[in-house]
């Protein structure tokens, strides 16, 4: 047993369940002090949606840390500095973390390992954030992967290493108080006015709230995954994602719940797979954001650094709003503001609309999601981004255009999502609500829609820029080739 104490840097594994780097301080056996820096600005800056988000997690983390005998000490700015800092002033011997895998991530891990180290404290890392480690997924040439099948077929083969950790119940010996910011004091809610009002009707950011959607997912979401994960009107997806993002629950948490649930016969075999691989895909997005460290700012493929991206702060403005004109496209960006969160199958669509309606560049949408998804994720943002555009590893052709109407009428048939969140077009049968456009003026009438007034025509005609967008693409390839 030690008696100096031991310091736990929290990031995206804000959890007692699970955790390796909290087990491994609680069993050195002296005082354990938590620390959580709120990185202010830069890459690893959260963005406003998930800021609410991870006020409530650091509020439950703080709760269960203390019943633990744990303080959950708050500081603000250069992380590296500061755990430098609170080792000096509290006589920390050890200091224990859950690594990252963003470039920037990385390089603050390994200076704050190296500074800890010359001050005399032990410094380890450990994986508590993705089912395997970015360097243990290896192609048969003991190589990076670039396309996702194959990816997966390794990881499913692998599994997760290790059973999850239980939440640790034996209290740690009293730990020395340090001076600490409050929650509060980082500001983590918005100002006047709060456009967040709505989150809490959505999600619950605690540990036993990641737990009861795991469960929720596995009791019914979980029987049809493979067809309803893709209706926007169905509540057919896990809703886990911003869990993930901050690490309220595990991925091998989840991996061996659902895995259990499928060998029970709780869930059905293909269902629950087909649920894993979409487990695996955040783990792959991981795996290229490790090997490519510039993922969120430059394309996977070089040939897209010539790709002529057109300059439209109007149309980009309109998109953000969710006021496009295209009913789906709206209804995604409407959701999105107002509850943090949009369903995968419409940020594919209105990913699509951005960059290849629009032509406006991959960038501005990613940098516009990590700001406004409770789920923002280094990994998955950049890479499910450069996947729509065309641009990444693996990823759809850049022929593939997604057709917003054609995606809206099979994906909300009744066009009930559409009426959820555009709710000027309540009034349209399903045979229009997804392209109004087409709808008679006295249609339009009895639906009390003006278009122009009520409701804005579409920035967009969607076969003409489809023929933009491929003309676009053939002149990259003669930039790129010439």
């Amino acid at each position: 047993m030690s008696k100096s104490p031991a310091i736990v840097w929290f990031r995206r594994d804000l959890r007692t369940a699970d955790n390796p780097a909290l087990c491994a301080a609680l069993a050195r056996g002296g005082p354990v002090i938590g620390l959580f820096v709120l990185a202010e600005s830069g890459p690893l800056a959260p963005g406003g949606a998930q800021r609410w988000f991870l006020h409530h997690a650091l509020k439950d983390l703080s709760a269960r840390l203390s019943a633990l005998g744990v303080p959950l000490v708050y500081r603000r700015g250069d992380a590296r500095e500061e755990i430098l800092s609170l080792a000096k002033e509290c006589g920390a011997g050890a200091a224990f973390w859950n690594r990252r895998y963003a470039a920037a991530e990385i390089e603050q891990d390994k200076e704050a390992k190296t500074a800890l180290a010359a001050a005399g404290v032990d410094a380890q890392s450990f994986n508590g954030s993705l089912i395997r480690e970015p360097w243990e997924v290896k192609t048969k040439t003991g190589g990076a992967f670039r396309v996702y099948t194959p990816f997966w077929n390794a990881i499913r083969a692998l599994g997760p290493g290790r059973a999850p950790m239980p939440a640790p119940e034996h209290k740690a010996p009293a730990a020395p108080r340090r001076p600490t910011l409050s929650l509060g004091d980082l500001r983590l809610l918005p100002a006047k006015p709060d456009w967040t009002h709505e989150f809490s009707k959505h999600w619950a950011p605690t540990e036993t709230g990641a737990r009861a959607a795991l469960d929720a997912f596995i009791a019914k979401p979980s029987k049809r995954y493979g067809e309803d994960r893709n209706r926007p009107d169905l509540p057919g997806t896990s809703r886990l994602s911003p869990h993930l993002a901050v690490g309220l629950i595990s991925p091998v948490e989840i991996w061996r719940r659902v895995a259990t649930a499928i060998d029970a016969g709780e869930v059905p075999d293909t269902e629950g797979w087909k649920f894993l691989s979409e487990i695996a895909w955040r783990e792959f997005a991981y795996h290229l954001l490790y090997y490519n460290p510039s993922m969120a700012t430059q394309p996977l493929r070089p040939e897209f650094q010539a790709f002529p991206w057109r300059d439209d702060p109007a149309a980009l403005a309109a998109w953000k709003k969710g006021m496009t004109g295209v009913p789906i496209v709206d209804a995604g960006m409407r959701e999105l503001w107002r509850t943090g969160w949009m369903h995968n199958r419409v940020r594919m669509i209105t990913a699509s609309f951005l960059v290849k309606n629009l032509l406006i560049d991959w960038r501005e949408g990613e940098r516009w999601f990590w700001d406004t998804l409770v789920d923002a994720d280094p990994g998955n943002n950049a890479a499910s981004w450069q996947w729509v555009a065309g641009s990444g590893a693996d990823a759809a052709p850049y022929f593939r255009i997604f057709n917003p109407v054609t995606q809206g009428e099979k994906f909300d048939p009744d066009g009930d999502y559409v009426r959820r969140y555009v709710p000027e077009l309540a009034g349209l049968p399903p045979e229009t609500i997804h392209q109004p456009w087409t709808a008679s003026e006295q249609a339009l009438r009895r639906a009390k829609v003006a278009l122009g007034r009520t409701y804005p025509h579409a920035i967009a005609d969607l076969g003409e820029t489809r023929k933009r967008a491929l003309a676009a693409y053939d002149e990259m390839r003669g930039n790129s080739q010439s």
